[in-house]
């Protein structure tokens, strides 16, 4: 029997020679063991870093587009204040007009009640 250069006693070897054999093949079974599972906690773990690695990309690239989105937003409200502005100079107006208009039919109103009294006076 041979693990990796450990070779097995002859066999008219002692008891104790024995013993340590079988603890030299114990020892090399658990460092064959050992050395798989470091294999595999090593394989896991590249698989974790790659996993790890999509997800930064993915969440660098969610941050870019909240960020447009943000920059967007506020590009909206600056637009909408300046349509609320807009819109309040146009209700003033609206009203400024409406205003002058009342006061036009009032004057037309007084000069045709005038141009009437003046009419039926001199008859």
């Amino acid at each position: 029997m041979s693990y990796d250069g450990y070779t097995q006693l002859p066999s008219g070897s002692t008891d104790h020679d024995r013993r340590q054999q079988q603890v030299i093949a114990s020892t090399y079974d658990v460092l064959q063991s050992t050395t798989q599972s470091i294999q595999r906690s090593h394989q896991v773990a590249i698989e974790t870093e790659n996993m790890a690695t999509e997800v930064l990309g993915e969440l660098g690239e969610q941050r870019e587009s909240l960020l447009r989105s943000t920059r967007r937003l506020e590009d909206a409200d600056q637009e909408l204040s300046k349509s609320r502005i807009i819109l309040r100079k146009l209700s003033r107006e609206v009203i400024y007009n409406k205003i002058v208009l009342i006061l036009i039919i009032i004057l037309e109103v007084a000069v045709l009640i005038g141009l009437l009294i003046l009419k039926f006076a001199h008859l």
